[in-house]
């Protein structure tokens, strides 16, 4: 490695190093000092250059270079695999260039990841729900209304106040999901309520309609 003569850039290379650290092993930082056009430091090194390889980067010095962040963009590293990287043009006090962060993330394990997320939640293997085992499912009928009911109210169900437990149990009522046995023993499960706080709601709407 070569030495450290110029220690200007010294904060650039800590804030590789934790960038590098935070995303290990699957980020590499490379600091390139635009004044030498050599690259000043790597962290974490994923890309096998060196530091004092030509940066290369002589048109980021010029006065109409006004981009700060260039990014996100993707190519590929020597062993084939994508690199998603990011560049920070890095200024001196006076405004000029003097140095490019540059981020590159191996994305290939995040594309396995989510091929086989793909693969395994793909509905194209799927069959329609089987009549005799789903035909007479009070718990998959409750679950389907309980679940739109929120979320045409944009409620979450461990979110629900009092009043809101009532109103769908009601609502459920009024749907006919406690004709299966057991339901309002489910139901109370499912909203974490007591169950005679739901007979209770259920008794309360018989005596209104009386």
């Amino acid at each position: 490695m070569i030495p450290r003569q110029d220690f200007a850039l010294d904060n650039y290379r800590a804030v590789a190093d934790a960038i590098a650290t935070l995303f290990f092993p699957h980020a590499e930082v490379v600091l390139h000092d635009l004044r030498t056009q050599k690259i000043d430091y790597i962290a974490n090194n994923i890309s096998k250059r060196c530091v004092g390889d030509d940066a290369a980067l002589e048109d980021m010095l010029g006065e109409d270079v006004g981009e700060r962040n260039i990014g996100p963009y993707e190519k590929l590293n020597w062993d084939g695999q994508k690199i998603r990287s990011v560049s920070t043009v890095l200024r001196d006090a006076q405004g000029g260039p003097v140095a490019v962060l540059c981020i590159n993330l191996n994305i290939s394990m995040f594309e396995a990841a989510k091929a086989a997320l793909d693969l395994f939640l793909s509905s194209s293997k799927l069959i329609p729900q089987p009549d005799a085992l789903f035909r007479d499912d009070w718990q998959e009928r409750i679950n389907t209304f309980l679940h739109n009911w929120l979320r045409q109210r944009q409620l979450g169900l461990n979110l629900l106040t009092r009043e809101h437990k009532r109103e769908l149990v009601l609502a459920l009522h009024a749907e006919g999901a406690f004709k299966g046995k057991s339901a309002a023993n489910y139901v109370a499960n499912v909203l974490n309520m007591g169950r005679a706080t739901v007979y209770k709601h259920l008794k309360e709407l018989k005596e209104e309609s009386v």
